[in-house]
């Protein structure tokens, strides 16, 4: 191996972590950018949008693993989480699907946009991701509440549904307007690689 590819190959892989890194930060920011604002059991934050944009940039092995570092960074006690939580305590709160689907959001995500490279392309992978994350955290959030977390008088799974309206139009103008700009930056991220 030359000197050249050595170097080469070393760029590309600190490229790859300062790409990771970069994207658990602007999760950890996404989060409690508006920390104080909750609606039912529910934080309104800027985690879905962030994760989405990880999944088309960084592709979705890249995206989804920065997104396992963020979960990990929370998980250790880093308040890092919406409304600035972290800590093993999570684990059982009922927002932690939410968590969880952020991985899955990069994979879905990602996957797509590698499939149809298009404009409407990571549109649509962007909207695929954000019904991953609405099912897969709603589903925890009730489970969670009937399970193991003390739930709200008359809770039922249309209310958990309910909770996820309000800020479900603000997250479908971001996971467009994810899905747009994921396609724009994505040659120059690309172009580093």
């Amino acid at each position: 191996m030359t000197t050249t590819t050595t170097r080469t190959a070393n760029h590309s892989k600190t490229l790859h972590l300062i790409h990771i890194a970069m994207f658990a930060a602007l999760m950890a920011i996404g989060a409690n950018i508006s920390s104080f604002l909750i609606i039912g059991g529910v934080p309104i934050t800027l985690q879905t949008f962030f994760a989405i944009l990880a999944g088309l940039l960084l592709g979705s092995r890249m995206g989804a693993f920065s997104m396992v570092v963020y979960a990990f960074i929370g998980l250790a006690g880093v308040p890092v989480f919406a409304g600035f939580s972290g800590g093993m305590d999570t684990l059982i709160s009922p927002t932690f699907g939410f968590i969880l689907s952020f991985v899955l959001i990069a994979l879905v995500s990602g996957w797509i946009a590698n499939k149809f490279p298009t404009r409407i392309g990571f549109v649509m992978a962007a909207l695929a991701g954000l019904v991953v994350n609405y099912v897969f955290g709603t589903n925890w959030m009730y489970a969670a509440y009937k399970l193991w977390f003390a739930a709200p008088e008359g809770f039922t799974y249309q209310m958990a549904w309910a909770w996820m309206a309000v800020p479900l139009p603000k997250d479908l103008i971001l996971s467009v307007l994810a899905g747009l700009f994921g396609f724009r930056l994505r040659p120059i991220i690309q172009k580093f690689k």
